[in-house]
């Protein structure tokens, strides 16, 4: 049975200062400073609000409350939502004017530089992945509303981290190369494989909470826990592999364009 609805107004709170924070920053902040060309555009404005809308739709009722009372599966979704969809979804959505007055801070730059670098990005996302999935982890998670929501926001963090080498926009935090960052992303979608064995493969529950909680749709636990193994590695990779199919196609795109381009330059000399 589906838990009763109510409203979790620590999510609507964050959602509301995301929301509301985007709109006056475009309204009242950025017609006062010297930003050339649009200060957003339709699609930028589309892209926040879905990411948004994702992140608003995973935290709350009822998406969150089966996750974190009944079903383990709805646990691993509303993670691989969080850290791949909408934390990308939020960046590709800022305008760099905005971005930059945000991570640009002299007081936040030094700080977020050095942990953007790709390597340092690709080991504190994973380590921070496979943590917050570690069974006493959990466990805390499920049992403590303040830590579930600090654990959470540590989560979207490092997702923005791990995605700003692929989607910054900014000079002072640079972007790879195309074939940089479909490498990049490659290794992101390989690195979950050990955890997501453990839960894939496993005959015996990992986490005593998920073992007791009334069970939904009848879902046995093993079968719940089997699932979320396969949607860490299975529905993240897709998500990652489809961002690199694009990256790709983008890239190849540009290169025909560009050689084009050169042919062009040389049949007119």
């Amino acid at each position: 049975m589906i838990p009763a609805w109510h409203p979790h107004l620590d999510v609507w709170a964050f959602v509301f200062v995301l929301g509301f924070g985007y709109w006056y920053a475009i309204r009242r902040i950025g017609p006062y400073l010297d930003v050339e060309g649009p200060l957003v555009t339709r699609r930028q404005a589309t892209i926040y609000t879905i990411g948004l809308l994702s992140l608003w739709v995973v935290s709350d009722w009822p998406f969150h409350d089966i996750a974190e009372r009944h079903l383990f599966l709805f646990h691993m979704i509303e993670h691989m939502v969080l850290a791949l969809v909408s934390a990308p979804l939020l960046i590709a959505g800022t305008p760099a004017w905005l971005l930059r007055r945000v991570v640009a801070n002299p007081r936040i730059l030094p700080t977020l530089r050095p942990l953007t670098r790709p390597l340092a990005a690709f080991f504190i996302f994973n380590g921070i992945m496979v943590g917050i999935h570690w069974p006493e982890i959990v466990d805390l998670m499920v049992t403590s509303g303040v830590y579930h929501f600090i654990i959470h926001a540590l989560l979207i963090a490092a997702a923005a981290v791990m995605w700003l080498p692929v989607l910054s926009p900014l000079a002072e935090i640079k972007q790879l190369s195309p074939p940089l960052r479909m490498l990049y992303l490659f290794a992101h979608s390989l690195l979950p494989t050990i955890p997501a064995s453990f839960l894939t493969f496993g005959r015996e529950p990992l986490y005593r909470f998920y073992a007791e909680a009334p069970r939904l749709w009848g879902i046995d636990a093993i079968t719940d826990q089997t699932m979320a193994g396969l949607v860490m590695k299975l529905g993240g990779g897709a998500i990652l592999w489809g961002v690199i199919a694009v990256l790709w196609f983008r890239w190849y795109a540009y290169e025909q364009r560009w050689e084009a381009l050169e042919r062009e330059l040389r049949r007119t000399q």
